[in-house]
């Protein structure tokens, strides 16, 4: 795998914005509200993981495989 291109600091409104193969991982773990919620431009995915309860090393792991399952 190349480098890692998304990282639990990235926020989750330009993941949305740059990755749209990241859809359904974001779905998963945060439901489709981040795709509306003007919160997304600002939140990263560090902050959704804890909204959620959610471990951010997995979903940003998640995330990497998608963008690199694209290329």
């Amino acid at each position: 795998m190349s480098e890692h291109k998304i990282t639990k600091k990235s926020s989750i409104g330009e993941v949305i914005k740059k990755y749209p193969e990241t859809e359904g991982v974001l779905k998963k773990y945060f439901g489709s509200g981040c795709f509306t919620c003007p919160g997304s431009k600002m939140e990263d995915i560090a902050f959704g993981a804890m909204m959620h309860n959610m471990d951010p090393e997995i979903i940003v792991k998640e995330l990497n495989e998608a963008i690199e399952k694209k290329k």
